[in-house]
């Protein structure tokens, strides 16, 4: 009795190390982290629907959990390097905070090189990430390559009507590029990521800032600004590029079964799907700015002209810039912009 007594105990623990066993190397859980508002376009229409479709479609075996505002550690500046080292499994990254290191996706930001749609602007990025980016990014694993909609010019006070108008306003710019197109309108731009703006503002730091009409609301620009200003046609003023990734070790880690999950939700798709979060975000972000009263503007098409112009020179010693790091400027250049054009004829 007491061997058969002795004989189930250990069946018994045998059959619980093997059920704990089997739960451990199916359930994931991946902590992604974000750095604005859970309210803002990408997390409400894009983040939050892929975290769910995946955990959906893993029927439970893998969980996503989101953390807005940098909630996991770190400075919006350096998630690249979270992601990489694994102090979060996974999150949302603009290259272009940290400025000279990944210096070949500035020709997506380059002045109007995009369109207005951040749906087809973002295919455009994941055609471009493919041809020259993986190498850069080979640090960690890339789930997709997006842009944001439209830059808007949003200020305190009229809205700009002519280039004159930028000289010597204090402008938030959000990467390299943006920067030197303010500088060349003649306003002072201040590069800061999303997080510092809204302070900036009220304590009069800047005068205003460049960024999207769908990340307004959730940066109380309605209160701190007074208009809001696009371009004519259409083609974007500027335009942000980032990378939703996770950690290398982490993707590599997991069940075969499950990794296709995150590849069937990865690549053109995702990006499309973020850009389109963008696109949603600013139609509801431009009506609030309007609802609330503030002045909504757009310049004519002869000042837009004046603008492109120095657009051009920007980009023009944007490509010197990168020949003389030993890039192919032009090349790049030309790439992006085939990568747009492949973008607008496919939709």
């Amino acid at each position: 009795m007491h061997a058969m007594h002795l004989f189930k105990s250990a069946a018994l623990l045998t059959t619980l190390g093997l059920c704990a066993t089997s739960v451990a190397a199916q359930e994931v859980t991946l902590r992604f982290q974000h750095f604005v508002s859970p309210a803002s376009a990408n997390p409400t229409y894009f983040m939050q629907p892929w975290a769910d479709a995946i955990e959906e479609q893993s029927e439970g075996r893998i969980k996503v959990e989101l953390y807005p505002f940098m909630q996991l550690g770190g400075a919006a500046p350096n998630q690249f390097d979270l992601i990489r080292d694994g102090a979060i499994d996974g999150g949302w990254v603009i290259p272009g905070y940290q400025p000279n290191r990944f210096p070949e996706a500035e020709a997506m930001e380059l002045p109007f090189m995009t369109t207005k749609s951040g749906e087809e602007a973002s295919a455009a990025a994941w055609e471009f990430t493919q041809e020259y980016l993986m190498d850069d990014f080979a640090d960690v694993h890339v789930i997709a390559a997006h842009m944001h909609g439209p830059g808007i010019v949003h200020k305190r006070g009229a809205s700009v009507e002519t280039v004159e108008d930028f000289a010597g306003l204090k402008l938030r710019g959000p990467s390299r590029p943006a920067t030197l197109l303010l500088e060349e309108l003649g306003a002072t731009p201040i590069g800061m990521p999303v997080p510092q703006f809204p302070e900036a503002l009220s304590r009069g730091v800047v005068d205003g800032g460049v960024i999207t009409w769908e990340m307004s609301p959730s940066l109380k620009l309605d209160e701190l600004t007074d208009s809001h200003t696009d371009v004519a046609g259409d083609k974007a003023l500027y335009n942000l590029y980032f990378i939703w990734a996770m950690n290398k070790d982490v993707y590599e880690g997991m069940p075969d079964d499950l990794r296709a999950i995150i590849d069937a939700n990865s690549g053109m798709m995702a990006s499309q799907w973020a850009g389109r979060a963008h696109d949603t975000g600013d139609v509801v972000g431009r009506d609030l700015m309007a609802a609330d009263g503030n002045e909504i503007a757009q310049l004519s098409e002869a000042e837009t002209d004046r603008i492109k112009a120095l657009g051009a020179d920007v980009t023009a010693a944007w490509i010197a810039e990168m020949d003389a790091k030993g890039y192919d400027g032009a090349a790049l250049v030309e790439s992006a912009r085939a990568a747009v054009a492949a973008s607008r004829s496919s939709e």
